[in-house]
């Protein structure tokens, strides 16, 4: 295979490796790295060095064929494709599958001694749910990658609702069981392997105003609606993207926003005519893959996405992502922030522009520190933190 590995991927793997083959560590590892880190690499090294095969399951069909692709650009020839989405279903050494075409059929999969889970936090601890059904059907060890190591939950009592951040090996019922590696985005930013951020906070709604949904992660929509109507959001949206477009000291590129409606964004991109496009989850393929390549060529400047180019969308030239919806999520920031984070020399600061308070809430990704919360006893009591201030494992009140 033709690659060569940066040293924290070379550890990353390492630590997998470690973890795998040794017979005396029970359960599932957990590896924490940022996007950007090249992921995808790490994957392919710990396939290669594996003398066994290796089920590598991914979240999207999107995702699947992205990273398949990029293993096989490194000159891996023995992997496949098992995913009905796909619409093949190929065992080989490296199989890349989804998660949907493969539980039910654990005979297919026993030869199988090794699992990779690409986007962990996606894998539900529920025992009797897809993944650790299908794991303990097969008898396989697991490690799992992921930027966003929580999930977030409802918690509280009914006079006090709130929900929680939750590191994913502090579950309840947990699927991973321990932390086996990390790579922190400071790091890379500061071996010049990230691109440097500037982020802008404009305040443009009152997230006070807003009522928390059921989930926690976000806020309900006749709140936002009313709000939105109430601050004139729509109007203070067109004009952040006008004064990037034809003001802006530094000319950007190209302008990612994340609203919350799909009337939003398709009132954003009729103020631009003929330079902007809308991306949905109901948009056809290959009209999505048009308006995604138009955008990098620089024939689109606006592309407005309501629900999707969170992940799987990889524009290392993007400079510019506007935050148009209001979130509880802190993996959705991350991921949104991440759209811009990877480096290109044809781009000197990414610019980060928020109009819904999430900033404020979560500060910069590059603050993002994971800490024993036990300290020197080290107990494995992970816990995000950003500039001292715990964001994982603590009530957050409705």
């Amino acid at each position: 295979m033709q690659y060569k590995l940066r040293p924290y991927q070379q550890q990353a793997s390492d630590a997998a490796i470690r973890f795998l083959v040794d017979g005396s560590r029970k359960g599932h590892g957990l590896m924490v790295l940022p996007t950007g880190s090249g992921k995808s690499l790490v994957i392919a090294d710990i396939v290669n060095r594996l003398d066994t095969d290796v089920l590598i399951l991914q979240p999207s069909k999107e995702i699947l064929e992205q990273n398949y692709e990029k293993l096989c650009s490194y000159g891996f020839l023995f992997c496949s494709i098992y995913s009905a989405s796909c619409g093949r279903k190929e065992v080989n050494k490296a199989t890349f599958a989804t998660i949907g075409s493969v539980y039910k059929k654990p005979d297919e999969f026993r030869h199988f001694r090794y699992v990779i889970i690409d986007e962990a936090h996606l894998a539900s601890e529920d025992p009797y749910g897809m993944y650790m059904t299908f794991l303990k059907d097969i008898g396989a060890k697991c490690v799992g990658l992921t930027a966003t190591p929580y999930r977030l939950y409802t918690t509280g009592t009914r006079e006090e609702p709130g929900s929680m951040l939750r590191f994913l090996t502090r579950l309840r019922g947990k699927f991973f069981t321990q932390l086996i590696h990390y790579t922190e985005v400071c790091e890379l930013l500061q071996a010049g392997f990230l691109a440097q951020m500037d982020y802008y906070n404009i305040e443009s709604i009152d997230i006070e105003r807003l009522s928390v949904n059921s989930t926690g992660q976000g806020y309900t929509e006749a709140s936002l609606r009313a709000e939105y109507l109430r601050s004139g959001f729509a109007g203070k949206l067109v004009n952040v993207v006008e004064r990037l477009l034809y003001n802006a000291k530094v000319p950007r590129k190209g302008i990612l926003v994340f609203t919350q409606f799909v009337e939003e964004s398709e009132e954003l991109i009729e103020h631009f005519p003929g330079i902007s496009a809308v991306v949905t989850g109901e948009t056809p393929k290959r009209e999505r893959e048009r308006i995604l390549e138009d955008f990098k060529i620089g024939r689109i400047k606006v592309v407005a996405n309501v629900g999707t180019l969170t992940t799987g969308f990889d524009y290392p030239e993007l400079d510019t992502v506007v935050v148009a919806r209001a979130t509880r999520s802190l993996s959705l920031w991350y991921q949104i922030v991440g759209r811009a984070i990877r480096p290109h020399p044809n781009k000197d600061k990414s610019w980060i522009i928020d109009l819904c308070g999430t900033y404020q809430m979560f500060g910069r990704v590059e603050d993002l520190r994971l800490i024993d919360a036990s300290g020197d006893k080290h107990k494995g009591l992970w816990q995000i933190v950003s500039g001292g201030r715990p964001l994982t494992n603590v009530f957050m009140p409705a």
